[in-house]
């Protein structure tokens, strides 16, 4: 007989970690105003590789209001679709990827509609999402928690990812749907979609501050304490 192994210890330290880091930087609450349509947040994560989320916001609602409709996006010639996008760091990649995306999404439904996503398992839905061109882990986790879904599905980008891996919390070198499947049991059971949007741009801040890719400034880090890496760097000095 298997004996229950208990509660995920890295669960506690989630918690711990998120009350450290709105000490650090404040909380973020998402306003009622920024809760997107999932077809909006689907668009904005196709186009947005590498590129600042307030420059892919801003295109993605340019192209809504040159075209009129997702439909009409997915109908326009390609090289009008580059030029509109010329703000994204891979403007060709953004809407070769965009063109497919919605065209697969146009013949699979009839139009650019994720209504059925809502009445859908969040893990279901997610499989779905990455079925369609340009679609990976961190995109399909996008659209089902920071829209007006507001699911409990961590959103990781590389910061966040980063994070995790020097943390101990997931595998050092996990890709996202690996991190996305190892950090999803820790997840602390009452924390809302909302909450999991903060903790992910918690984090994000953390990452794009003193967690960084190269030369980290682990002294000053709002999670040393809670830090594998960040302590064992620190104990060698």
């Amino acid at each position: 007989m298997q004996l229950p192994l208990g509660p995920d210890p890295r669960t506690d330290v989630l918690r711990r970690l998120q009350a450290l880091l709105v000490q650090r930087f404040g909380r973020i609450e998402r306003a009622a105003a920024e809760w997107r349509r999932p077809e909006w947040v689907l668009v904005q994560g196709v186009i947005g590789a590498r590129t600042k989320s307030p420059v892919s916001n801003a295109a993605t609602d340019r192209l809504l209001k040159r075209w009129g409709s997702w439909e009409a996006v997915a109908e326009a010639p390609l090289d009008e679709l580059q030029g509109e996008l010329a703000t994204q760091t891979y403007p060709n990649i953004a809407a070769e990827r965009l063109k497919a995306c919605l065209t697969e999404l146009v013949a699979q439904r009839g139009a650019v509609d994720l209504s059925h996503l809502a009445e859908m398992e969040t893990g279901a839905a997610m499989d779905w999402l990455e079925r369609l061109p340009g679609v990976g882990r961190k995109i399909a986790a996008g659209v089902m928690n920071a829209s007006t879904l507001d699911r409990r599905a961590i959103v990781l980008d590389g910061h966040h990812t980063r994070i995790l891996q020097r943390m101990g919390l997931v595998p050092p070198r996990a890709d996202t749907k690996r991190a996305f499947d190892a950090i999803m049991p820790a997840m602390p059971e009452e924390w809302s979609g909302a909450e999991y949007d903060e903790h992910h741009l918690l984090m994000k801040k953390l990452g794009q501050t003193w967690c960084r890719p190269s030369a980290p400034q682990c002294g000053d880090c709002a999670a040393l304490s809670l830090c594998k890496t960040g302590t064992e760097r620190a104990a060698d000095r």
